[in-house]
């Protein structure tokens, strides 16, 4: 159990890192630069967050296998995780006045319905992500995508609202409900799967290999086929979610960064469990356990601390002035990468838990 709780953590530290990169890449830099570096950093964009969506599904599903079998001990668990649903709810709603992008708030939707299917068998988690995406996909029929949001600025005109409050939580928000929660039901069915065995290691690794060659190599046969201008036409006429990334978050691009977090997750389990003693793998799962507070602290001190570097305000939205560059945006990220893992360690030489999971868990087991 200890070699994969670090090939878990090793997969979390990997998302926040890759967090850093488009976060800050998205308020100081240009999600559009065609450098090679530029270019490099937009491969974070989507794969990121999917990974660290996915992760938090497992770390849920996880708690379930320390075996819960009387009523009052489900119960008891049902009851924690619906009240660390309401502290990130809670948090990340704070948050969003300072970072309109906020993903706590979201996962707290998540965390509130994974307590109800926390003890179903692990089969239906993954017929739950597939209802999830059919809703998403349905809702489009009714409701444009595109509804409250000015996709210039990033801003969402009416989202402290009632009615626009819930069209972008569970339908239009950065990471709504529908269709993010698939990542998190996907996530609890693989904290059920046994991870020690390396034949389900492989299954899963070449699922995700599957999932990632074939959607990428249809959106590089229509963006190259330039010797059939009218097959390329009819594709991004008639099926232009093929092309789409991470806004609106369609089935191609749900089952490529899917794929990609299989292949990586997968990776971390198995160097976790073949290093499982190694150093500097440890620091890096050290790091991994503490990313809710890392995520609240590169969206406020590592924005302030870049603000005042680059001379630039903040706003929480892409950049009105010249953005910076990428390879500048990219060396800050690996620094303040290093900083959390230093951060990690020295914390953990004092605390079991990170200051805000603390909060979280202390709010959580209040009676």
């Amino acid at each position: 159990m200890q070699q994969r709780i670090i090939g878990f953590d090793i997969a979390r530290a990997y998302a926040i890192f890759g967090m850093y990169i488009v976060n800050f890449n998205f308020c100081f830099g240009n999600l559009g630069d065609p450098s090679s570096i530029g270019t490099f950093t937009n491969l974070f964009v989507g794969n990121s967050t999917s990974i660290f969506i996915i992760c938090a599904g497992m770390g849920v599903s996880l708690l379930t296998r320390q075996g819960f079998s009387s009523p009052e001990e489900k119960k008891k668990i049902k009851s924690t995780i619906v009240k660390r649903s309401w502290f990130l709810f809670a948090i990340g709603i704070l948050l969003y006045s300072w970072w309109p992008a906020d993903i706590l708030h979201f996962y707290g939707g998540y965390l509130h319905i994974a307590a109800f299917l926390l003890f179903i068998p692990k089969r239906y988690y993954l017929w739950v992500a597939l209802l999830t995406i059919i809703i998403y996909n349905t809702l489009q029929l009714f409701i444009p995508i595109t509804t409250s949001w000015d996709l210039q600025t990033t801003i969402y005109a009416d989202f402290w609202t009632p009615k626009g409050f819930l069209r972008n939580t569970f339908y239009n928000g950065w990471n709504s409900i529908f269709p993010w929660f698939a990542f998190f039901s996907v996530g609890m069915y693989l904290g059920k799967v046994d991870w020690q065995d390396k034949n389900i290691r492989k299954k899963i690794f070449i699922t995700g290999f599957c999932l990632l060659t074939i959607f990428k190599g249809i959106r590089m046969f229509i963006r190259y086929d330039f010797n059939s201008p009218e097959r390329n036409s009819f594709y991004v006429k008639y099926w232009p979610q093929i092309m789409e990334d991470y806004f609106p978050a369609n089935v191609p691009f749900i089952l490529i960064t899917t794929g990609f977090a299989l292949m990586v997750i997968s990776i971390c389990m198995y160097i976790g469990q073949r290093f499982s003693t190694n150093k500097f793998l440890l620091l890096l799962a050290k790091t991994g356990q503490m990313t809710l507070s890392l995520y609240i602290i590169h969206l406020t001190i590592g924005m302030i601390i870049l603000s005042k570097l680059s001379g630039k305000a903040y706003t929480g939205y892409p950049p009105a002035e010249f953005p910076i560059k990428p390879a500048f945006l990219l060396a800050y990220s690996f620094i303040f990468f290093t900083l959390s893992m230093v951060f990690s360690y020295l914390w953990s030489k004092k605390f079991a838990k990170g200051p805000f999971e603390t909060l979280m868990r202390k709010f959580s087991n209040s009676s």
